[in-house]
């Protein structure tokens, strides 16, 4: 890991888990829950976002490890699900909106990494634009599948939890408070012949050949 690299990573990884908070708080707002709205939470602003462990010591930690899984967030924002107009359903949209928002991120950049190889700039400058487009794309995607894995508290167990029971629903979401604990568990220790470290990294290599990145 190189100076450039951290001073690059970071900030996309920072900048891309806002962008995902704000994305989930500005959806709430349309369906009915102004929550991160008057708490001033939907601002490109990082202060109100940054949290210190998430955003900062576990993607340092993650990078300087060399761990092919690189992941962090902002501090989530407050939502009340009880201000939305149609309960599960909303949930699962607002949840759906912060990965949403990073795969659109990692297809913008790797677009535009396409596009750059049309321009007439010199290969330094080629290959430091080709460089940060590739980092945003990657770093998103991973915020995306990570993200979308249907562990409470995790987005994805919002959506999933659409297709179960009220009572199921309810039970399996009640989780949250030790799926931090099973994420990581999963991460570290393969069940069975199953790593969650690998199967994300599968993803990611699949989503990369996707993007052409």
């Amino acid at each position: 890991m190189n100076i450039l690299s951290l001073l690059i990573g970071l900030p996309v990884l920072v900048f891309s888990a806002i962008l995902h908070e704000v994305a989930h708080g500005y959806v709430a707002d349309k369906l009915g829950d102004p929550t991160a709205r008057l708490m001033g939470r939907l601002t490109l602003d990082p202060r109100p976002h940054i949290d210190l462990f998430m955003s900062i010591l576990l993607p340092l930690l993650l990078i300087f490890s060399g761990s092919p899984v690189i992941f962090g967030g902002a501090k989530p924002v407050p939502i009340d699900p009880y201000n939305l107009r149609d309960g599960k359903k909303d949930v699962a949209l607002v949840a759906l909106a912060g990965p949403l928002t990073n795969i659109i991120l990692a297809i913008t950049a790797a677009l535009l990494l396409k596009g750059i190889s049309f321009i007439p700039i010199t290969s330094t400058a080629f290959a430091i634009i080709a460089y940060i487009l590739t980092i945003i794309a990657s770093y998103n995607i991973l915020l995306a599948i990570f993200n979308l894995l249907p562990i409470p508290p995790l987005d994805g167990s919002k959506i999933f939890s659409l297709v179960l029971p009220d009572e199921l629903a309810t039970m399996y979401l009640s989780l949250s408070q030790i799926g931090i604990f099973i994420l990581f568990f999963l991460l570290l220790f393969p069940i069975g012949g199953f790593s969650l470290s690998l199967a994300i990294s599968t993803l990611f290599d699949f989503a990369k050949t996707l993007l052409g990145i």
